[in-house]
């Protein structure tokens, strides 16, 4: 298979080839989860790929705990629904842990952070807490360490979750933690099903390789759990076995891709070793700080081709590489709509670039 045919199938399976009517709590399913470090960005990430989304529908889930934000894949921020929550973070909490190893290894020194994590947890079920809380009083149990270290290895080392109002549109808040037990309300998983998720990753993300699945996880040595699952393969350009669920859709790689803006930290930018599916030779994915809603890249015939940013009186695309006229004329129309999405309609549409 060649990179536009994988192209092609990542669109399909990730609805940017067509927008869908499924609920949002469906296609988060689907997806496996958002990135979310930018608290706001699932909400374009929806509105991109659901015909019809309002914010609304999102908020509901995040304020009824029904969605969760909470380190999940490779370490980093996920927006997923409360049942994979519980199912996830059991799998990735070794790469989580890895994690803050690689962060804050040197900072901790003698640290007993086994007892560290304990008196976290107590903490953080007394009521939530911002992580300058968790600092404080970290600092006063254990004055000689690195009170900061010590916040860090409290939210890598025991399962968290941010709670609400923050990643709840039209609200603010500071990234407050309490435990992701204790927010949810019931256990998380014992001995959950690695191979499920495997096949859930394919579905949304495949055909992929080892490699691809153990970038989008964070896991190691997944070969040995991969090949024994009796999936179709295939074989990309350079050879490597793609693996794929049976029933995985695969389009004409002729099949024209519409113009989608996506916002920072999208998946579908991010979750591949090899992502000449989705990027152009020597880009790579923008990796901007924020909120969330303001800025994002966009898509042209399927590959990232452009940045946008929303200011006071416009929102810019910049261009990275030459447009035709009806590109130019199709990211005109998609910004006037993700415009009147975000309720900045006001504003007018401006590329610049090649």
């Amino acid at each position: 298979m060649n990179a536009r045919a994988l192209n092609r199938a990542l669109l399909a399976r990730q609805h940017l080839l067509e927008r869908t009517s499924l609920p949002a709590a469906e296609m988060l399913g689907h997806l496996v989860g958002m990135q979310a470090q930018a608290p706001l960005a699932p909400y374009v990430g929806l509105w991109t790929r659901i015909s019809g989304f309002r914010p609304a529908e999102l908020a509901s889930l995040v304020s009824g705990r029904d969605a969760v934000r909470g380190l999940l894949m490779r370490g980093t921020v996920h927006l997923v629904l409360a049942e994979d929550a519980r199912v996830l973070r059991p799998l990735v909490q070794r790469v989580v842990a890895g994690g803050y190893t690689g962060h804050f290894g040197r900072r901790v020194g003698d640290a007993d952070l086994d007892a560290v994590a304990r008196f976290g947890r107590v903490l953080l079920n007394e009521r939530p807490r911002t992580r300058r809380q968790l600092q404080d009083a970290l600092a006063a149990r254990w004055p000689e360490h690195d009170a900061e270290a010590l916040s860090y290895a409290v939210s890598y080392l025991v399962p968290t979750a941010q709670v609400t109002p923050r990643g709840v549109w039209g609200s603010t808040g500071p990234a407050t933690l309490t435990t992701l037990d204790g927010w949810l309300g019931s256990p998380l998983a014992e001995g959950p099903s690695l191979e499920d998720v495997v096949r859930r990753y394919l579905r949304a993300f495949g055909p992929a390789s080892v490699a691809d699945v153990q970038a989008w996880s964070g896991l190691t040595k997944l070969r040995e759990i991969v090949e024994p699952m009796g999936l179709r393969t295939f074989r990309a350009e350079s050879g490597e076995v793609l693996y794929d669920v049976e029933d995985g859709v695969l389009p004409d790689p002729s099949t024209p891709a519409p113009v989608r803006f996506l916002p920072e930290y999208d998946n579908v930018l991010l979750s591949h070793a090899d992502r000449a599916r989705i990027l152009p030779p020597g880009r790579r994915v923008p990796l901007p700080p924020g909120n969330g809603a303001s800025r994002g890249t966009l898509l042209v015939d399927g590959f990232y081709r452009a940045d946008w940013r929303l200011h006071a009186d416009r929102l810019e695309v910049t261009a990275h590489d030459r447009l035709t006229a009806g590109e130019w004329a199709e990211i005109l129309d998609e910004g006037a709509r993700l415009l009147e999405f975000l309720e900045a309609g006001e504003r007018s549409v401006r590329i610049t670039g090649n």
